[in-house]
């Protein structure tokens, strides 16, 4: 049986004795680090890209960056709503709204070059905004700028935070003083407030524009109706065409009734007295002028017959001269009336009915005009729409502005970052030789 062989194993005093073994298993220790012209370059780049600003930048902010001071307000777009009163025109709709959010409009009024003009008429924002210069070239405004500049100045010192869910705009301005910045929060709120009332205004005038010229229009339309039906009166000296016709009838009616007693005189008399007998004359005559009236007063609702008859009442016996045309003469010409000429009522009537109707037609278009234009400006009224102010402009005590700390800071990370990437390209570029 084979012996097995065993080796031992080196002994730490032999590992660090034997060259053969401790080279092979332990390589040689790196030498001493020392500074190479790339790390001074990078320290060189380090001191010039980040600390020099940085330095530069600390000192500007605290040794001639002026104060700000922060003024704060808070505030919405309120309508008063109400319920219309729709009993008169029961179909008509409210009235409806604007297209546009009103906070959007005052969102975007807020940061528009006509505020900036207005409030710097009001407050000359160009001396507050340059009481620093040249002092403060960064944060302060150069007076010699134009109004496009003082309007991008603006939107460095005014901040609109509008919150569309909730409906709120929150207003924060900057200046040098804290009275400056409450005076300007509160000419802004001002401005606001006017431009929201300009819009209710028209809105108003928007919605009544179309009613009152309907109601105009209306309004013209009876009038002239009115005058259409005054000049028919006084043309055919009738008030009212309707009575004077049921008059009329009323009238035929009544010689009908006392034509019929005559009549009947007339045969009691003729069978009992003589042919001679003077009281049948003088009721043949009586019979004969009623008969003639009742022609008459139907001769005004026909007019003119062109076939020359007339309006003839029914012959009451045959060869009884009462019944005979009373409308012709003895001749046989038609006889001349009494009353100076017989009226058409039929075309009076039409006449009349139709200038009637045009009257009432007119005269309910005109009530309803009315209607909807008080109902317009009733709508109106209860949505004028005004400024609500929640948060009202306050007064700094202490300046809050510039965020020096928070603006060295930022500087210092952008810095760093430059530096490091610039550090990192160089790096892959030289690994890369």
């Amino acid at each position: 049986m084979a012996r097995a062989v065993t080796q031992e194993k080196p002994s730490p005093q032999t590992r660090a004795s034997d060259p053969q073994v401790v080279p092979h298993l332990f390589p040689a220790p790196a030498p001493a680090a020392r500074m190479r012209a790339r790390h001074h370059g990078v320290l060189f780049a380090f001191l010039l890209l980040v600390l020099a600003p940085l330095v530069t930048l600390g000192g500007y902010l605290w040794l001639r960056a002026a104060d700000q001071y922060a003024s704060t307000t808070a505030f919405s777009v309120r309508s008063e709503e109400g319920t219309a009163n729709l009993g008169l025109l029961g179909g008509l709709a409210l009235l409806g709204g604007s297209t546009a959010s009103d906070m959007d409009v005052l969102h975007d009024f807020l940061l528009s070059q006509d505020i900036v003009a207005a409030v710097d008429a009001r407050l000359d924002l160009r001396a507050i905004y340059a009481r620093d210069w040249p002092r403060d070239r960064l944060f302060a405004f150069d007076p010699s700028g134009t109004i496009e500049d003082l309007h991008r100045h603006w939107h460095r010192q005014v901040r609109v935070i509008h919150d569309r869910s909730a409906g709120l705009i929150t207003l924060r301005v900057t200046a040098p003083t804290a009275d400056q910045a409450q005076a300007i929060a509160t000419a802004i709120h001002e401005e606001g407030s006017r431009m929201i009332n300009d819009l209710a205004r028209a809105a108003r005038i928007g919605a009544t524009l179309s009613t009152e010229e309907e109601l105009t229009a209306a309004q013209d339309r009876v009038r002239a109706a009115r005058e259409a039906m005054t000049l028919f009166r006084a043309r055919s000296q009738i008030i009212d065409p309707q009575a004077d016709f049921q008059g009329r009838i009323a009238l035929i009616h009544m010689l009908e009734s006392q034509l019929t007693e005559e009549m009947v005189t007339l045969d009691l008399l003729r069978g009992a007295t003589r042919p001679d007998d003077p009281r049948i004359a003088q009721a043949e005559r009586r019979a004969e002028v009623i008969a003639r009236r009742i022609a008459v007063e139907r001769g005004r609702f026909g007019g003119s017959d062109p076939a020359g008859t007339g309006d003839r009442p029914a012959p009451l016996a045959a060869g009884d001269p009462v019944m005979a045309d009373p409308g012709m003469a003895g001749d046989g010409s038609p006889a001349a009336p009494d009353d100076g000429g017989a009226m058409d009522y039929a075309h009076l009537m039409a006449e009349y009915e139709r200038l009637l109707v045009t009257q009432q037609f007119a005269e309910e278009a005109h009530l309803a005009a009315l209607a909807a234009h008080d109902l317009a400006q009733a709508g109106a009224r209860r949505q004028a729409r005004f400024l609500a102010v929640h948060v009202r402009p306050t007064l700094a005590e202490r300046a809050l502005y510039p965020r020096r700390w928070v603006i060295l800071g930022t500087a210092g990370l952008l810095l760093m970052a430059f530096w490091a990437m610039g550090v990192l390209v160089y790096y892959s570029i030289r690994d890369r030789r």
